[in-house]
């Protein structure tokens, strides 16, 4: 059965979130960990999450996708805006286990003028700080458009963060399927192949999520625009062709298009059927 759901808001709580995917058809989902601009995050009810862990139990949901927020940037000049990522992601770690044996994605940073390698570096020595061996959380590297300084646009250098993470079991890989045409990767017409470069650079196993979401930009374009799904430049077949790749079989499918709830039950239904 296909793992697919879409990014839900955490403001009414962990058993709210869950109640909301069961309305649109999801048995899963993604939900930012704390405010997607920054910023503190709130106080966790265990109660509540137990809730949900409940709801997931009971209607056998996939693994969820936490998000880290966007302001996370590990390989920022700033110091306090990398002071800001170890707190965020450290805290993280923590509240994560309120919904033990899921994930948590996040952006991998822009170098900001610094050069690739020293991104790649602070990226993983960030993680190296933070990977605790007791975790039940897998930290997953988002595929990036290679916007500006983006780190993460190509699989080299996801492939490098993790050569220089010493808990390679508690980390992974969430491809984009906007980010990954967006950076150049020719997903509409050799997905095969895409993922076959992807397994000889960093390996299949390590992919452990999909994000799944049209583009309004063709591919190379490094822009990162979702656009819903059939209505870019990826187009149905596409992302159809991805959610049923066999290779992919059983991973999380999160939705991170311009919709509202509704629009997200639409697709939902659109790609169960396709």
């Amino acid at each position: 059965m296909l793992t697919i759901g879409c990014h839900l808001s955490a403001a009414k709580g962990y058993e709210n979130m869950g109640k909301d995917a069961l309305k649109i058809g999801a048995n899963t989902f993604a939900f930012f960990t704390r405010n997607p601009r920054g910023g503190k995050a709130k106080a966790i009810d265990p109660a509540d999450a137990d809730k949900l862990l409940l709801i997931m139990k009971e209607h056998k949901f996939g693994k969820l996708v936490a998000h880290a927020p966007y302001t996370l940037n590990p390989c920022s000049k700033d110091p306090k805006v990398r002071n800001f990522a170890f707190m965020a992601m450290s805290e993280d770690m923590q509240r994560m286990e309120y919904t033990p044996g899921n994930y948590y994605n996040f952006h991998p940073g822009s170098h900001v003028g610094q050069g690739v390698e020293t991104g790649i570096r602070m990226i993983s020595d960030l993680l190296n700080q933070i990977l605790k061996p007791e975790q039940s959380t897998i930290v997953l590297l988002e595929t990036m458009a290679g916007k500006g300084s983006e780190v993460g646009g190509r699989f080299e250098e996801l492939a490098a963060i993790i050569e220089r993470v010493e808990l390679k079991d508690k980390i992974g890989v969430c491809m984009d399927s906007c980010h990954v045409s967006d950076a150049g990767y020719d997903i509409i017409h050799d997905l095969d192949g895409v993922l076959e470069e992807f397994d000889r650079i960093i390996g299949l196993e390590k992919l452990h999520a999909m994000h799944i979401n049209d583009s309004q930009n063709p591919i190379g374009a490094h822009k990162d625009r979702h656009a819903k799904i059939g209505e870019g430049h990826l187009g149905l077949e596409t992302i159809s062709k991805i959610v049923k790749h066999p290779q992919l079989a059983g991973l999380p499918f999160i939705l991170e298009t311009p919709n509202e709830l509704d629009g997200y039950a639409r697709e939902i239904a659109m790609l169960r059927e396709a």
